[in-house]
């Protein structure tokens, strides 16, 4: 924890961690006797859960309070009117906007459909950072669901699939997403996951020597437009490639874009500037444009995607974005939260706003 709040300072540019340590301090003593599946103390998990909102770019320090000491109101003799007194009327009030959200029964799949998500979720949250510390505290419970028994993992991992996963995506916060998705395709289908991931895993030296071909070759042509670009390659991920093998009913030697590479370049006009160079190089397929700048996801995504065909014959995809559109992507909502400048109650109207379409 020492180590955590020393980087909290940096990225907080403040020097008073007390509530932080405050809430810590609440959460070991109320946790104390309890010890998670894998036998560690409870402690780990609160922790974990503030670390990831940490990692999303929340430097709050009254919002990294709350996974901390969530769950002692729920599973411990630790009241509300206790985390009030201790740490505030704020941290109070979203720690209770969480334990409501943790009381609601999915019954029946009606209940996940897309239209009932704010009426299910996201009325009973008044304050974003309740939503985003449910994402968080089920992120980590995926990530340990390996210690749960069989029933368990299948149970939550159904639920991540059709409720959390589903719900990232519509604030946009990617990256939670994916890692969800994956997750959840290890006990959902662990034949089909593990045989996808050794399936992968075999090319995997020839697929980054590819990778790394199409990385050299636009890093130096995109250098010679006089554009400063950031360029990576990467491979799908799994829950994707799964998805449209069972829709397409194909084989993965018949799926496109197993591989994507991401261009981050400054401005708008240097997205379409770089596009072109890429149908320049490279041969485009066609239906498999799309411009998402100029017509954003309604969960405001942007970006520049075309599917195109390399010099070995293998197509891939190209995303372009700028970095702003970048850390939307990954990030969503919760970008709005680190970088918009203002008040919680501004950036909770950028919340309402982004939301109004659910």
């Amino acid at each position: 924890m020492d180590r955590f709040i020393e980087s909290w300072k940096r990225a907080a540019h403040q020097d008073d961690a007390s509530l932080l340590a405050a809430a810590y301090n609440l959460s070991k003593e109320a946790h104390k006797d309890q010890f998670r599946a894998t036998g560690e103390p409870y402690i780990i998990q609160p922790v974990a859960g503030m670390k990831i909102l940490f990692d999303l770019g929340l430097v709050d320090d009254r919002t990294l309070a709350v996974p901390l000491v969530h769950d002692t109101v729920e599973d411990t003799d630790v009241t509300l009117d206790e985390i009030r007194e201790v740490l505030g009327k704020d941290v109070a009030e979203l720690v209770d906007g969480v334990t409501k959200l943790s009381r609601i029964s999915y019954s029946s799949k009606e209940e996940m459909q897309a239209q009932n998500f704010r009426k299910i979720f996201l009325a009973m949250a008044k304050d974003i950072r309740v939503v985003l510390i449910k994402l968080a505290d089920r992120l980590h419970n995926m990530r340990t669901m390996k210690y749960k028994e069989p029933d368990k993992q299948v149970e939550t991992a159904r639920e991540t699939l059709d409720i959390y996963a589903p719900l990232a995506a519509r604030l946009g916060i990617h990256r939670i997403k994916w890692e969800l998705e994956d997750l959840s395709l290890r006990y959902l289908d662990p034949d089909a996951y593990y045989e996808l991931v050794g399936m992968l895993s075999q090319r995997r030296s020839v697929r980054e020597d590819y990778l790394n071909e199409i990385t050299e070759e636009l890093t130096v042509k995109i250098a010679a437009m006089g554009i400063a670009a950031e360029i990576e390659g990467r491979p799908k991920h799994f829950y994707s490639i799964y998805r449209k093998m069972k829709t397409q009913a194909k084989q993965l030697d018949e799926i496109y874009d197993l591989f994507a590479t991401r261009i981050i370049v400054p401005t708008v006009s240097e997205c379409y500037a770089v596009l072109g160079l890429v149908h320049e190089l490279y041969k485009p397929i066609p239906g498999r444009f799309r411009d998402y700048i100029a017509m954003p996801k309604s969960n405001g995504y942007q970006s520049l995607h075309t599917t195109v065909i390399g010099h070995r014959g293998i197509p891939f995809e190209v995303q372009i974005r700028t970095e702003e559109m970048h850390r939307t992507a990954e990030y969503g909502i919760a970008a709005h939260w680190r970088y918009k400048e203002g008040s919680t109650e501004k950036r909770q109207d950028i919340f309402e706003i982004r939301l109004s379409w659910l």
